[in-house]
């Protein structure tokens, strides 16, 4: 299996719980991290430039990556939130391959698949990490995303804005 075959956007989204025997759960443990009750001046977006799909075990890194570096030169004095959520039930048929398996194989009867694990589609220009930061610390927050943005299988980019509260 490659994550690759799961990154472009074909068909309708296999997302209803009640039908699916069994669904993977999230690997994502957090959404939102750092300090949630302060207001901060500056946002910024991890946005995405193409539609596809993010596995979640891809989001998971993402975040960590991102959380590492803020909490690291930051401590507490950020806040982060992951904002898409990863509801597309991915499926795989499984071929055996090699020596003496064309015995085993059904090849397309039956190639509904079973469930391997879950995504979540993106859309081109949405947000997909916000963080909020002080004047101080805009830098640093443009690299927490850049290397969270490293670990997506699209390309993003970085947006800096000023919150309407402050």
């Amino acid at each position: 299996m490659k994550a690759k075959n799961y990154r472009k956007v074909k068909g309708q989204a296999y997302t209803r719980k009640k039908y699916a025997k069994s669904s993977p759960p999230s690997k994502i443990t957090k959404f939102t991290m750092g300090d949630t009750q302060t207001v901060f001046p500056i946002e910024a977006k991890l946005i995405a430039l193409e539609r596809a799909q993010i596995r979640h075990n891809a989001l998971e890194a993402a975040r960590i990556a991102t959380n590492r570096h803020l909490s690291a030169n930051l401590e507490e004095d950020y806040f982060l939130r992951i904002l898409p959520y990863p509801h597309v039930i991915l499926r795989e048929n499984k071929m055996i391959f090699g020596a003496h398996a064309d015995r085993l194989q059904d090849g397309m009867r039956r190639a509904f698949g079973k469930p391997i694990g879950i995504a979540a589609r993106v859309r081109a220009q949405q947000a997909i990490i916000k963080v909020g930061v002080r004047e101080t610390a805009v830098e640093i927050a443009k690299q927490a995303l850049k290397r969270g943005g490293a670990k997506l299988p699209i390309p993003c980019r970085v947006i800096i804005e000023r919150t309407t509260n402050s």
